[in-house]
């Protein structure tokens, strides 16, 4: 049976979820071009970017209002002057209005690497560029919470095909339920440490929100994989049967 690749992803990456048809400016791009074109496209920022697609920095509103603020009464105006900010009030091209360097992402990453670095950056959307910084797409928050539109039948059908398949146990044996990106995880397998993995792993799975782990199992074997002599790798590795 065949599947729709993007919806069986375990693991979504930043490629999954990014726009690539992004607007972005030339460093000569005039302060009103710039402005035309945020407000044209709906967006709040635009990648700077050189000839050959190089990210060089972001343009923002944000960037964009210092030169409104400079026009505000003289008050304000002496209060910017000694804020660093003052030069792009004065900026009337991209090249001087944006803020460099970009904080950029790859494609191939996690979104949950994605999501952090947002965060740590305190932005709403980064460019995602190539091994040579050139431009492939944009991402926002809002990119990255589409993982949280799947269904929760493409969900279900993860945690069998990709879990449980994936550690060699019988999805006979596990019960798997999902409302709303919950899943609760029911039944019994082999060990305590594969039962442990099983709800690991499917907490892994993009559009999971919570799991409620409900799985019983045949072996407490936790004593074995704390022991300091157990020197035979995972307990993953373990699980699976021999090739041979």
């Amino acid at each position: 049976m065949t599947t729709n690749t993007a919806q069986r992803k375990s693991q979504w990456m930043v490629g999954d979820v990014m726009t690539g048809d992004v607007m972005s400016v030339r460093p000569d791009t005039s302060y009103r071009e710039v402005v035309d074109a945020l407000v044209g496209s709906g967006v709040s920022a635009a990648p700077v970017v050189d000839a050959e697609g190089h990210v060089l920095g972001v343009v923002s509103e944000a960037d964009l209002l210092h030169k409104i603020e400079a026009a505000g009464d003289e008050r304000h105006r002496r209060i910017i002057g000694v804020r660093r900010v003052a030069a792009k009030a004065q900026a009337t091209v991209a090249a001087d209005l944006m803020t460099a360097p970009a904080v950029v992402i790859e494609p191939t990453a996690s979104v949950a690497a994605a999501a952090r670095r947002l965060e740590a950056a305190q932005v709403k959307r980064m460019p995602v560029v190539d091994t040579d910084r050139r431009l492939v797409g944009i991402v926002s928050r809002r990119d990255l919470l589409r993982i949280h539109t799947r269904l929760d039948t493409e969900i279900s059908a993860d945690v069998v095909d990709t879990v449980l398949r994936g550690l060699w146990i019988d999805p006979n044996t596990v019960t798997v339920g999902v409302v709303d990106g919950v899943v609760t995880l029911s039944g019994t397998v082999e060990s305590r440490s594969l039962a442990a993995m099983v709800a690991d792993h499917t907490a892994r799975l993009a559009g999971v929100v919570e799991v409620i782990d409900e799985l019983a199992w045949e072996r407490d074997d936790s004593e074995l994989i704390e022991s300091r002599g157990y020197a035979f790798g995972t307990a993953e590795r373990l699980m699976r049967p021999s090739r041979g």
